[in-house]
């Protein structure tokens, strides 16, 4: 996994900074973007996976129905630097629109 975040990647670190299992994952995510992301369980469950692998969640507490997900520091210093980086595209963007209306 790279430095750079894809946005539903980058929404489940968000839901993760507390600790939560799948569905309330789901509902967070959907709550966090005002109900304009929704994040099937066959791709929340393959991101969560290659979270795990790469040491960015880590399993909390797991029964057999539910596994609770967990960020760790990597995740969120990982997290923090997406952050960084799409508020430098913001305001990237937000300079050229507002350039392209004094025109």
């Amino acid at each position: 996994m790279e430095d750079t975040l894809t946005d539903s990647t980058y929404l489940i670190l968000l839901a993760l900074l507390k600790p939560q299992h799948g569905y309330a994952i789901m509902k967070e995510v959907n709550v966090l973007t005002n109900g304009q992301v929704d994040i099937g369980p066959a791709s929340m469950y393959t991101i969560l996976k290659k979270l795990q692998k790469n040491e960015f969640i880590t399993l909390e507490d797991s029964n057999e129905r539910k596994k609770t997900y967990l960020i760790t520091e990597k995740g969120y210093d990982i997290l923090q630097k997406d952050i960084e980086r799409r508020k430098l595209l913001y305001r990237a963007g937000n300079r050229l629109l507002a350039e392209k209306r004094e025109i």
